[in-house]
């Protein structure tokens, strides 16, 4: 029984990874990444920047909710399943963009030279940006030729724009996509406060729109790009 609901779909899913040119690529970017906080580790003696590989985790959970379901195509014949990954996913995916921000960090410490630590806090943040990236693109395919969405703009800007304000309840505010579970009155107290005081949190929103159209910039390009290469 557990090898049937567990261990088989598991090896299932790493063999479709391994076919794939660029999730092999994206596992080659993920050890290097791992490897440079490995060898920070040994040299310093110290822990710090092993948050890097939370937030990353966090970042692999929409990616994997989208590939699943885009290589399931039976899942979007029944709504009652997919309307939840879909709603779940919603609430992770910004966790794919916030790592961004953890370039922030890049002063905290100077026990390596900080050419180190901008690499490292790059790579994780590349990675998790790419695996943001990706996995719109999964739901993106969804939306434009399974459910006939036809303008990507409409889509991506609007997923984006959750993104940034994620990343701005995240990073500013110190919530995380758990609280909906683990906190949600606070939650909702303080995302209502925001949406209906905007006066209050000027910066806050620009960043929001700041980087809600810098993201719709980036995977639009990425996916013109694609028909050149």
């Amino acid at each position: 029984m557990i090898k049937r609901v567990f261990i088989m779909p598991l090896l299932r899913f790493q063999s479709d990874l391994w076919k794939s040119e660029v999730h092999r690529l994206l596992l080659l970017s993920f050890f290097f990444g791992f490897g440079m906080l490995v060898l920070r580790m040994a040299y310093t003696g110290s822990l710090h920047f092993a948050f890097l590989v939370w937030n990353l985790f966090l970042a692999f959970i929409p990616w994997m909710i989208s590939y699943t379901v885009f290589t399931r195509p039976a899942l979007l014949q029944r709504s009652w399943l997919f309307l939840p990954a879909f709603l779940l996913w919603l609430l992770f995916i910004p966790n794919s963009f916030y790592v961004i921000t953890d370039l922030f960090h890049l002063y905290d410490s100077w026990a390596v030279p900080r050419w180190y630590d901008l690499m490292l806090i790059f790579c994780f943040a590349w990675n998790a940006l790419l695996l943001g990236v990706l996995s719109v693109r999964h739901m993106h395919k969804i939306f434009r030729f399974a459910l006939g969405f036809k303008n990507d703009w409409l889509f991506v800007y609007p997923v984006m724009f959750l993104n940034a304000l994620g990343i701005f309840m995240g990073r500013y505010l110190r919530f995380n996509s758990w609280d909906i579970v683990s906190d949600p009155l606070s939650l909702t107290r303080n995302m209502l406060h925001t949406l209906f005081h905007p006066l209050q949190y000027k910066s806050g929103w620009a960043m929001v729109f700041c980087f809600s159209f810098f993201l719709s910039l980036f995977y639009m390009t990425l996916q013109k790009l694609r028909r050149i290469f």
